[in-house]
């Protein structure tokens, strides 16, 4: 399939007709998902069963397909009852749950992450005691069916990539490179590809012109907030999204919300909160789905269970 546009007035032609041009567009991306898909729509910070249920419902009654829901908390603030409930709820509607993996720093005893220039270093393990906590998480949440995790340090990611070269974890699992390591540029996308992500957040705010730097040097699946809550610069680039696929396919599109309570570490004290916030995120994603059939150009979304998904296996 191609991303030829269709026969379609748009705002380009009208301002084209007036002499007014906007900056070049990169040429299409030539690479697709397995299932041969453009995109596939993330929701993240669904932080528990009831968040997930409420993001399902939604979608449902506005005719959203969601491919994959993240959480931020980390799996392990959840129970393992929470955990495989998650699992059958998303396996039932073959979607993928990625889990951060916790403990990391900036919940940890250290104060580093908290000063004011450590902000890049909450995401990290922090010693051997931190890195076995860690792959405990993953083993407990794994147990229960989860299939999908996130992941914020690099020395885990390469841990885990070989666990699962060597059969200690199961071959289906999907490894989500965190939005804390976003790389900004097409080498250090690369290595986390390298390293073994499965999937890489690339920063909120990439150019068209950036992002097609960095399909151009790999196939790997890249992760794009088009609209991100404010710790992360609050962008909202929904009714870009179609320009956005169509240069960086595969590409996850992923809906944040601006100007939204933060909400880890999450729990019952404020789960009503987050599953308004969770609804919303599917509100938009309705929304960036109209502009993406409104800009004319020819571009698929995954279905449910697609493959390449770490649908749960409870």
């Amino acid at each position: 399939m191609t991303t030829e546009r269709r026969q379609q007035m748009t705002g380009a032609d009208i301002l084209a007709g007036r002499g007014i041009t906007a900056e070049p567009v990169p040429g299409p991306s030539a690479a697709r998902f397995p299932d041969g898909a453009h995109y596939r729509l993330e929701i993240p910070s669904v932080e528990g069963p009831a968040v997930l249920r409420a993001v399902v419902e939604t979608a449902a009654e506005l005719g959203v397909t969601v491919n994959r829901v993240s959480q931020g908390s980390g799996a392990m603030l959840l129970a393992e009852a929470e955990l495989a409930e998650m699992a059958r709820i998303a396996a039932d509607n073959g979607l993928e749950v990625s889990l951060f993996v916790g403990p990391r720093e900036e919940w940890d005893i250290g104060r580093s992450a908290h000063a004011p220039d450590g902000g890049s270093l909450a995401g990290q393990l922090r010693g051997t005691r931190q890195l076995r906590y860690a792959i405990d998480d993953i083993l407990r949440a794994v147990d229960q069916g989860i299939r999908g995790f996130l992941i914020a340090d690099t020395g885990l990611l390469q841990l885990v990539s070989e666990m699962q070269a060597a059969g200690q974890l199961p071959a289906s699992v999907v490894w989500k490179v965190s939005a804390v390591l976003a790389p900004s540029n097409p080498v250090s996308l690369r290595q986390l590809e390298q390293l073994g992500g499965s999937t890489v957040n690339v920063p909120s705010d990439v150019t068209l012109g950036q992002l097609a730097e960095m399909r151009a040097i790999t196939t790997v699946p890249i992760d794009l907030y088009v609209e991100s809550p404010d710790a992360l610069g609050g962008v909202v680039r929904g009714h870009e999204a179609a320009d956005l696929i169509a240069v960086a396919a595969p590409l996850y599109v992923k809906l944040g919300l601006r100007n939204s309570r933060p909400l880890y570490p999450s729990g019952l004290h404020i789960v009503a909160d987050a599953a308004a916030i969770g609804r919303e995120k599917v509100h938009r994603a309705q929304v960036t789905l109209e502009w993406i059939r409104r800009s004319g150009l020819e571009l698929i979304q995954s279905g449910p269970g697609a493959k390449g998904l770490g649908v749960p296996e409870p």
